[in-house]
């Protein structure tokens, strides 16, 4: 059987659009989310609104881990039965191991894998593999894909309204904001990823609404320099998300915003009612 030429593979921390779903090279390796003893695969056997549900009615909060090596190993054979190569895109090694233990497992299994540290989550994740597909169906090589998404990397503009700083913190994340630890009930912190790919505080707002507006106003900054497309993910909050649009469809004409949700295990450490602007230039 001849194996075709390329696979595209991410893990479930980044967002999955319908066209990406729909690619038949296309795999997603799902991180575990832990309740305790029980565990669950993220997308797999644990929606978002499940998890939210939940955490709700969960004594402690849940965790989450990358699949082991072994695990990883065993996606990749089953990858590379049918492909020649891959490009492996993942969260930000600042934020977990997940490209480390991926790589690990494409070497146990034999598969030649291209890795890239997307320096970030997400929407970010996404942006390069969408990138990465459009230049190999215009005839770039694997090393020139890698290239420019090397470079690309870590430069996708993020403003994170976290929805459970409390989550956050317990979940192991908190990283340069904790700070806002004496004020949880009144902050509403902003985080970003920064161009290296770690979790920083940037700013702290004191409402909800300060927030909203604080997000509104760096999508116009982005929109005066050029920018014309804008994500908005969003932690089961679709009202608020769609509110946002709507403002800066009124107010940045000739956009394009697309929203869609974080994953069960972003959710996890940034909590229900996450809202975030995304966008590169």
């Amino acid at each position: 059987m001849t194996k075709k030429p390329l696979a595209w593979i991410v893990d479930s921390t980044a967002y999955i659009t319908d066209t990406l779903k729909e690619h038949s090279d296309f795999f997603v390796i799902p991180l575990n989310i832990h309740f305790n003893e029980k565990q669950f695969i993220d997308g797999v056997d644990l929606t978002a609104t499940q998890l939210y549900s939940k955490i709700k009615n969960a004594e402690s909060f849940p965790k989450t881990s990358q699949p082991s090596a072994g695990e990883f190993a065993e996606r990749y054979k089953t990858i590379a039965e049918n492909y020649e190569q891959a490009i492996a895109i993942h969260v930000s090694s600042k934020l977990s191991g997940t490209l480390s233990t991926s790589a690990n497992g494409a070497k146990i299994a034999g598969l030649p894998t291209t890795y890239i540290d997307s320096l970030s989550l997400s929407y970010g994740i996404t942006g390069l593999i969408e990138k990465g597909m459009d230049m190999y169906d215009n005839g770039a090589s694997v090393p020139e894909i890698k290239m420019q998404l090397d470079q690309m990397a870590g430069t996708m503009h993020n403003y994170i309204l976290i929805g459970n700083l409390d989550q956050l913190y317990k979940g192991g994340r908190m990283g340069g904001i904790q700070f806002f630890l004496g004020s949880l009930l009144k902050i509403k912190p902003i985080v970003q990823i920064s161009t290296e790919g770690e979790l920083i505080a940037i700013e702290k707002v004191r409402s909800e609404k300060k927030a909203l507006q604080y997000l509104i106003d760096k999508a116009k900054a982005g929109y005066d320099i050029g920018c014309r497309k804008f994500h908005i993910m969003h932690g089961n909050i679709v009202e608020q998300a769609s509110y946002l649009k709507n403002v800066l469809l009124n107010e940045l004409p000739g956009t394009e915003i697309v929203i869609g949700d974080i994953s069960s295990t972003l959710a996890v450490h940034a909590g229900e009612g996450t809202l975030a602007v995304l966008w590169f230039d």
